[in-house]
Parts: C-alpha cells; sequence; structure tokens
C-alpha cells in the first residue's frame, strides 16, 4: 500500500480575519494607545494573526485610517437638517463638530486640506449639507468652498485645542499644566489682561463654539453676498 506523501511545514490554513474585525481591533489600539502608534504589525499582535494576512485588506496604515474614519462617520446618525439653508449650515457644522470632539484624533488626521477626497460618498453628507446650504444662500461655488473651509478650520482648531489641553492638564509631570493667571501682569503694559487677571482660566474654558459658529456663518455669508455685490 503507497504510503500518503510527507507533509512538509505548518499544516492547516492560516487565521482569517475581517475588515470589521480589523478596524474594532484598529479602533481599540487608538483609543489604549493614541493613533500615532498604530502600526500594522501591532495590530496583527492584537487580532493574532500575520502582518501580511492584514494586507489582504488593507494597503499600509494610511488605508487604514481612512476606513476608520469612513466607518466612523457613516454610523453616525444624521440630524432632521432645518430648511432655512443658513441654519442648515450650523446644523450640519455642529453634528460635525460633535462627532470629531467625541473622538479627536479623527480631527488630527483631518488636518490637511484635500481630507475631503478621501472619504467616502456615503461619508460626505455632512460637506455635503454645508456647501449646499451655503449655495441656496446665494454662494458660487467657489464662495460655497470657502464656507466649508473657513468652518472646518474654525471647527478642527476647536476641537483639538480643547483636546490637547485635556490631555495636557491630566499630566502631572508635564511642565505646562497651569491654569494662566495674569494678577501678576504689569497693568501699565497689558491693562487689559492684567484686569481679567485670576479669572482668564475661567473665562477662557466657557464653551463659545455653538456661539461663535453662528456668527461666523452669518459673517461669511454676508461678506460672500457683498462679494458678489
Amino acid at each position: 500500500m503507497p504510503r500518503p506523501p510527507a507533509s512538509h511545514g505548518r499544516t492547516g490554513r492560516p487565521p482569517l480575519t475581517s475588515r470589521a474585525q480589523i478596524l474594532q481591533a484598529a479602533r481599540r489600539l487608538i483609543d489604549r494607545d493614541g493613533w500615532e502608534k498604530l502600526t500594522i504589525r501591532r495590530l496583527a499582535a492584537e487580532i493574532g494573526v500575520g502582518a501580511t494576512t492584514l494586507y489582504h485588506h488593507i494597503r499600509n496604515k494610511e488605508d487604514l485610517l481612512v476606513l476608520l474614519l469612513n466607518h466612523y462617520i457613516e454610523q453616525i446618525e444624521r440630524p432632521d437638517l432645518p430648511d432655512d439653508p443658513r441654519e442648515r449650515i450650523v446644523a450640519s457644522a455642529t453634528a460635525m463638530h460633535d462627532a470629531l470632539a467625541a473622538w479627536p484624533w479623527a480631527a488630527e488626521i483631518l488636518t490637511v486640506d484635500g481630507f475631503v477626497g478621501l472619504l467616502d460618498e456615503s461619508a460626505l453628507w455632512m460637506v455635503e449639507a454645508i456647501v449646499a446650504g451655503a449655495g441656496d444662500c446665494g454662494c458660487t461655488p467657489a464662495q460655497a468652498v470657502d464656507v466649508f473651509r473657513d468652518v472646518w478650520y474654525y471647527t478642527v482648531g476647536e476641537i483639538l485645542v480643547r483636546a490637547h489641553s485635556a490631555h495636557r492638564r491630566t499630566d502631572a509631570e508635564s511642565s505646562v499644566v497651569r491654569e494662566a493667571s495674569f494678577a501678576a501682569l504689569d497693568a501699565s503694559r497689558v491693562p487689559s489682561l492684567a484686569a481679567i487677571g485670576v479669572r482668564w482660566p475661567v473665562l477662557a474654558a466657557r464653551d463659545t463654539y455653538p456661539r461663535g459658529l453662528r456668527v461666523l456663518v452669518t459673517g461669511l455669508l454676508a461678506q460672500a453676498a457683498a462679494d458678489r455685490g
């Protein structure tokens, strides 16, 4: 009776994974260690597969981060947007702000012009709503893009400053962990700041994003109308 052929190397199929598992594991790593420390090798170890297995689903770290962003944005519940186009811009920007405030690392990744081109169509609804709202207010396509860009800069800046400030306040060993107090300033040189004095930290920590957003949108649309005129 002939003997079966000898087996060489490891038998059985390599462990399989799915894109959903990859995204879940990547989210765990980011929440635990920060997105800067996310690597394909660490992600593979988290899942329990070889790095080559992951390359069947993702090309590189940048591709993985884009997939994560698209998946995250797609899960956000869309609010009922107002009929008034100005209010529609404000509501869409607020939804964008709240989503990124809950996951501020995403704002870090998106702090480059051209990020919109990386998002799937299903993840572009907030951008679409702002641009369309500006168009319905009479903006030209170029002006509508300017409105979105300016609103985006204001929004992501507010998110990152607050996120970084919160992180530093929890780091007891950091030399920058201190609340600015202007009580000891020379009133003859900086009279306005000296008058504010110890109230500065409390005043600066207030959430002024909603009011600032509304003022910004109103001003942008008014300026666009003046330029057209």
